[in-house]
């Protein structure tokens, strides 16, 4: 046997593709490549193909603007041909934010950004570097690295904090296929909380929100991995607070969110309970019709959850806790320290349900399909007529999770990263209406053959 381990069926890509898609994702921004010409268009088809068939933005895609370097600059360097490659885009592409990226190559022969960056912020042009070449992780990190750059170089500092201004992030723009709809979903029960939102990449915001987000009171992170190190370096240069919060999908989850909010916020508790009580009134009130269906067709499913951290703890607590399904195996396809494992760990061991998944830390997801397999395999294996074959069965995970669906004779839908079988506009499973949303989506995809 080989000592050499092949990672197949990755789940995401380098730092440089997540931070050209959060770039893309920014309002009016207009991302500047300093790498070989083969990136960019690796990473817009990879983006068309995984991400529900989104690619681009104002000038993202097959748009964006490259310095294209070659073996010269490899040789020379390259921020000659990176100052002109500026220069060309600031005349020919109008946007309100303009970001350069850096890469691998361009890294490793040490050109000088900034150099070419900082007499142009001189003459108040709207422009700021992100060092992310791939190597510094994938998507998720490349995707932190453009914030931190953000408030590092382009956020105002100022000592004035507007008491009910928040800050949002965590999901992670094209990466998180919902991401749109996710963050909408989230920012609109902030608002009903009576808070000011800047989230970044949603239609809503602008590049004037975000360079005043250091004025704001609170920086809510929805997530337990994802853009930490943005928080971290916001509190240091900023001083603001953050609160760091798993992703909430449906009403248990929810709530409990809205009253982390509150309470970092000081905010009147009765305006919380009142918005919580609401939701939740109109949550069962749209759900209860499906009752009698749910429980006469026998929908309940036992499940396996493959995702990223934010999608697997979110949806294995709504399935668990929320929807009464039965969730076996969750495999988590993130890089993480044993600190962060073990912290996930211990959240999905506590479901309110009592219900305990066997859980799986893997990069690779043909080990996690393999893990997933033995499981079902072992519950058939059990004693006589007390087997439980685990059956019917429901795997939610990425596209590249359908042959294992196939195999298990289970149904299956894409929800992580990549999507390649779903188109994806506006649709989010973030809060209350996100919960029912994947509803009905998990019962359409059952009842879709009958």
């Amino acid at each position: 046997m080989s000592d050499y381990n092949f990672i197949e069926r990755p789940r995401y890509t380098c730092a440089l593709g997540g931070a050209i898609a959060a770039v893309s994702a920014l309002p009016k921004a207009v991302p500047i490549l300093h790498a070989p010409p083969g990136c960019a268009g690796n990473f817009a088809w990879t983006q068309a193909g995984g991400a529900g068939l989104q690619v681009g933005g104002y000038c993202g895609g097959l748009s964006i603007p490259g310095s294209n370097i070659q073996e010269r600059e490899v040789v020379f360097g390259g921020a000659e041909r990176l100052a002109e490659e500026v220069r060309h885009t600031l005349e020919l592409m109008r946007g309100d934010l303009y970001v350069i990226l850096t890469s691998c190559v361009t890294e490793v022969i040490g050109d000088d950004i900034g150099s070419v960056v900082r007499p142009l912020q001189e003459q108040s042009v709207p422009i700021f570097f992100a060092e992310t070449g791939g190597f510094r992780g994938n998507s998720y990190q490349g995707y932190d690295l453009v914030l931190q750059s953000l408030f590092k170089d382009f956020v105002v500092k100022t000592g004035k904090k507007q008491p009910r201004s928040v800050n949002l992030w965590g999901i992670t723009p094209f990466i998180d296929v919902f991401w749109r709809g996710n963050i909408e979903n989230i920012r609109r029960l902030l608002e009903k909380l009576e808070l000011t939102v800047n989230s970044f990449f949603t239609v809503d915001d602008s590049v004037d929100g975000i360079r005043a987000a250091g004025g704001a009171a609170l920086n809510i992170v929805v997530s337990e991995v994802f853009g930490l190190g943005a928080a971290r370096l916001a509190q240091e240069v900023h001083d603001t607070p953050y609160l760091s919060t798993p992703l909430p999908v449906g009403p248990a989850a929810t709530n409990e969110f809205l009253r982390q909010v509150g309470e970092a916020l000081d905010l009147d508790p009765a305006l919380v309970e009142e918005v919580i009580q609401y939701e939740n009134k109109r949550y069962y009130s749209l759900l209860e019709p499906l009752a009698d269906c749910f429980n006469d067709l026998d929908l309940q499913r036992y499940a396996v959850i493959i995702g990223d951290t934010n999608y697997a703890v979110a949806l294995t607590r709504f399935l668990g806790d929320d929807l009464g399904w039965l969730p076996e195996v969750v495999g988590i396809t993130d890089i993480l320290d044993e600190e962060q494992q073990a912290s996930i760990t211990g959240r999905l061991s506590k479901l309110d349900s009592g219900l305990s998944p066997n859980l799986i830390f893997h990069t690779d997801g043909s080990a996690i399909a393999a893990a997933v397999r033995e499981h079902w395999a072992g519950s058939q294996s059990q004693a006589g007529k007390y087997a439980n074959p685990l059956n019917p069965s429901f795997v939610i995970g990425s596209a590249l999770d359908r042959e294992l669906a196939r195999e298990l004779g289970a149904g299956h839908l894409s929800v992580s990263f990549p999507v390649a079988n779903r188109a994806v506009i506006g649709r989010g499973y973030t809060g209350y209406n996100g919960g029912l949303t994947l509803i009905e989506d998990l019962i359409s995809t059952i009842i879709a053959g009958r």
